[in-house]
């Protein structure tokens, strides 16, 4: 047969769309051609796969060879099309059955000696082979990202030989496993509450962000203890269900962060350094890899000194704290990113860091205080539902006071009640609340809303300032046990909009 199929997956973004691999071989003078839009990588994958079949003691066809990688629209990158090319070839100079081929994908890059080395982006393809009803034939090194998809049977290979052999029936390649070691690295504990000396407000507005998911920006003096209760929060979050494991994975599988195991995965945090870009922040590249907005899907992103970092990154955060997601438009096309993270956000109140502290260390003066809190915008602030002072101990206090308060796991346990009250009545935290829905859940007396109207008024608060305090409000509301808001909950979230920034 002188026409073979075999499939493998893309790579864009977190999806994995199918690849046809056609191999065509054809009377002419000898020559290997690869199209379907394939770039450097992929065009030199003709001198590895030629290389790995003879090493591997096949022969390499001396004919025209035609590789057509479809869709033909769809650019193609990497060597993760090594292996399914070289089978594909085989297959079609009947050294393979290539009824082998009809339920199998392959993904994996090719070393010259026929070794099959692992490549970046398996535990999405894995994902889309299993919906597609097929099975996975990768790399050893890659099985134990693909063992996580349940229902799909995946044979790892450390050889070509080996492979070739499973497809011919000679020998049987192991089904993946994971190893015993797969979770060594991955650490399941978190700085405990307790170990956070005073601060009774700052751990009760940790609390309320934790419960609803909502963003939290902490203003206070050097060594207040805005980044210690910053460090605490995932501690507080509940734990990742196996869908949100699998996602937050696929983002690390296709980041090439190493493998990835989710069953060990905390929530991720993630606390870029101030010098950052934009672009380090949202991601890119000619092929698009994710930000630290996306690593931080379904966790933490903690920002400290946030006047430091540039006016253009932090203008970014804006539109993915809205939509949960980050869109990446190239030449090439537009790729989509999860970025439904919580912002943690700290700073000091003014250039030296001492302003309105109580004490006379401040030097800094009134205009240079105003340039300071300016650098952040009035709409990425109107985002962050709590805004908190968070005063300095004083020596006495730090000295006195006990650190052997409330633990994370009381904390914990109270937010886990409270995210399963959320997500029995409307299926998501209170922080991605709706419009109507809002307003459904959030039904006001007459006197409460004069006594909102009239706080929006004195408060110079935005429309979308007033939707943040109703959902603040309902997640203060639920952590009560009352199923109607009220003006204690409504005092205590406009509370948490006075902050010195």
């Amino acid at each position: 047969m002188s026409l073979a199929i075999a499939y493998t997956r893309a790579q864009l973004g977190i999806s994995a769309p199918e690849v046809t691999v056609e191999v065509h071989l054809s009377g002419g003078l000898p020559s290997f051609s690869i199209v379907g839009l394939p770039e450097t990588a992929v065009k030199e994958s003709r001198e590895r796969v030629r290389s790995a079949l003879i090493n591997s003691g096949y022969d390499f066809p001396q004919r025209r060879i035609t590789v057509n990688l479809a869709p033909a629209d769809l650019p193609k990158m990497g060597g993760r099309y090594d292996l399914a090319i070289a089978v594909g070839i085989l297959a079609a100079s009947g050294q393979l059955p290539a009824v082998a081929l009809e339920d199998k994908e392959l993904i994996g890059e090719l070393a010259l000696s026929g070794e099959i080395r692992p490549v970046s982006g398996v535990l999405p393809a894995a994902v889309a082979c299993r919906n597609a009803g097929r099975d996975l034939l990768i790399a050893e090194e890659n099985q134990q990202e693909a063992v996580l998809v349940t229902e799909l049977e995946t044979y790892p290979a450390k050889h070509l030989l080996d492979l070739c052999a499973h497809l011919s029936g000679q020998t049987r390649l192991d089904l993946a496993k994971v190893q015993a070691n797969a979770s060594d690295g991955y650490s399941t504990e978190y700085p405990d509450l307790s170990e956070v000396k005073g601060q009774p407000q700052a751990k009760r507005a940790l609390e309320i962000a934790a419960a609803g998911s909502h963003n939290l920006l902490l203003v206070g003096p050097p060594g207040s203890g805005k980044s210690m209760l910053a460090n605490r929060l995932p501690g507080l979050l509940p734990e990742l269900t196996e869908s949100q494991r699998l996602q937050v994975a696929s983002i690390y599988s296709i980041a090439n962060c190493g493998s990835i195991d989710p069953t060990a995965l905390q929530r991720p945090f993630r606390a870029p350094h101030h010098t950052a870009s934009a672009v380090a922040m949202v991601g890119g590249g000619s092929n698009p890899a994710p930000g630290e907005i996306s690593l931080s899907h379904e966790g933490v992103l903690f920002l400290d000194e946030l006047p430091e970092f540039g006016r253009k990154v932090l203008e970014v955060l804006r539109e993915p704290m809205e939509s949960g997601e980050i869109h990446i438009s190239r030449a090439a096309g537009q790729v989509t990113f999860p970025a439904s993270f919580q912002l943690v956000s700290a700073m000091n109140p003014c250039p030296c860091g001492y302003h309105a502290d109580g004490s006379e260390r401040c030097r800094c003066s009134p205009d240079q205080v105003l340039r300071y809190q300016s650098r952040i915008s009035g709409p990425l602030l109107d985002r962050i539902d709590l805004q908190l002072t968070v005063s300095a101990l004083s020596q006495s206090e730090l000295i006195s006071a006990s650190g052997n308060g409330v633990t994370s796991k009381e904390v914990k346990a109270r937010v886990q009640a409270c995210r399963e009250v959320q997500y029995q009545r409307q299926g998501r935290a209170n922080q991605y609340l709706g419009g109507q829905e809002l307003e459904a859940l959030c039904a006001l007396t007459q006197e409460d809303q004069g006594f909102l109207a009239y706080a929006l008024d004195k408060m110079n608060l935005s429309a979308r300032a007033y939707h943040r305090i109703l959902r603040v409000a309902r997640t203060i509301a639920d952590l009560d046990g009352r199923e109607t808001v009220e003006k204690a909950h409504l005092m205590e979230a406009l509370s948490y909009r006075n902050s010195a920034a």
